[in-house]
């Protein structure tokens, strides 16, 4: 297979995008992430028509007049590279999209866009300020998907997208999709996550090196994230979370939806919880998503963990039932603070559960082996 190729044309879009992007957030932000993906189904001239008619000719011909090489030299130098809609490796699954964008500019192996079909790629998205319930979760999901030969797609933010993409690197491969220019690292404070991501997946955008990000380019991303994959997973959001845009703009291709549930008097419950009343998937864990993808028991996970004695199990059980802490497992079970101490950190080295910062511990989707 060739190297990824832009050409001039829609490379052009990219920049255009770009010289806009103050124009389109006035425009496209009165409604949070209602008018992105509409404006984005414009032709430039129609686009820069909408977004700045006062300026929209100079606009225009300050785009047109940078040349192909200049272009291409751009993207060089931001260690990037270029895929358009008129290459081979342009993601098919973008082809159905009327809003799909012209160019994705990317770090990475570009060579893994080969044969990036819907039905092998899940996007997981949901809160910012997520739970440590929700943390775990997607974490957990992005781990056992990406071992299970699933990419796992998200949008790199703080929450939700962070833990499913750093749950991916420890077993596979993971892609984000970006409201900014693919050389930059945003937000700031994950530019380790992103390094890595660049160096063991793909970092995706239709916006050109340097491109900072805007409030409109992150509901515009997002219809890139649910076009990609075959099923989108909301984790946790709120009631008008931006992730719910994305769970719309899914549905709207044609994609499975899947959702979490949660506790029911979180209000971040509730996003999912409409998704599930809706008819979305039941997403309790990777095997849910494997078996609505590619039908039940196509694809089997294993997910035992070693062998645990007897008060270990107990402890385990106290901690399902609602016993979060070392001293609440204590109490229930009328050990001393020692014992639990050292059934805990067992049960942690194991995978079977993980403590917060604050000493809430909560369960992971590590099942005990039947036998036992």
């Amino acid at each position: 297979m060739s190297e990824p190729h832009a050409c001039g044309e829609c490379l052009r879009r990219s920049r255009l995008l770009a010289h806009l992007a103050p124009y389109i957030e006035k425009l496209a932000t009165g409604a949070p992430g209602a008018r992105s993906p509409e404006l984005l189904r414009l032709s430039n001239e129609d686009l820069a028509a909408a977004a700045a008619p006062k300026v929209a000719t100079q606009v225009l011909a300050r785009v047109e007049a940078v040349s192909e090489d200049r272009l291409q030299t751009g993207l060089v130098e931001a260690e990037c590279w270029g895929c358009c809609r008129h290459d081979p490796l342009y993601p098919s699954s973008l082809r159905d999209a009327a809003d799909a964008p012209w160019a994705l500019i990317g770090r990475g192996d570009a060579l893994l866009l080969e044969g990036l079909e819907p039905a092998g790629v899940v996007t997981v998205v949901g809160a910012r300020r997520a739970s440590a319930y929700g943390r775990e979760i997607a974490r957990e999901l992005g781990r056992e998907l990406a071992a299970a030969g699933l990419v796992v797609v998200s949008g790199l933010a703080f929450g939700i997208d962070a833990c499913a993409h750093r749950g991916a690197l420890e077993s596979g491969l993971t892609i984000a999709v970006l409201g900014c220019g693919a050389d930059v690292a945003y937000p700031a404070s994950h530019r380790s996550l992103w390094r890595q991501i660049g160096q063991r997946g793909l970092l995706l955008s239709e916006l050109p090196p340097g491109t900072g990000a805007w409030r409109w380019t992150f509901p515009a991303r997002n219809r890139i994230m649910a076009a990609l994959g075959g099923m989108t997973v909301v984790v946790e959001a709120a009631a008008r979370s931006g992730s719910l845009i994305t769970a719309d703009l899914a549905a709207d291709l044609g994609r499975d939806l899947g959702a979490v549930p949660g506790p029911v008097g979180s209000r971040l419950s509730a996003g999912p919880h409409n998704l599930l009343a809706g008819g979305a998937c039941l997403v309790r864990d990777a095997q849910d998503v494997l078996d609505a993808m590619l039908g039940a028991g196509a694809r089997r996970l294993e997910r035992t963990g070693p062998p645990l004695d007897r008060q270990l199990l107990g402890v385990l059980e106290a901690l399902e039932l609602g016993a979060a802490t070392s001293d609440a497992i204590a109490a229930e079970l009328a050990l001393t603070g020692a014992e639990v101490a050292a059934a805990l950190a067992d049960l942690e080295a194991a995978g079977y559960l993980t403590c917060s910062m604050v000493g809430v511990y909560s369960r992971t989707t590590l099942r005990p082996p039947k036998d036992i």
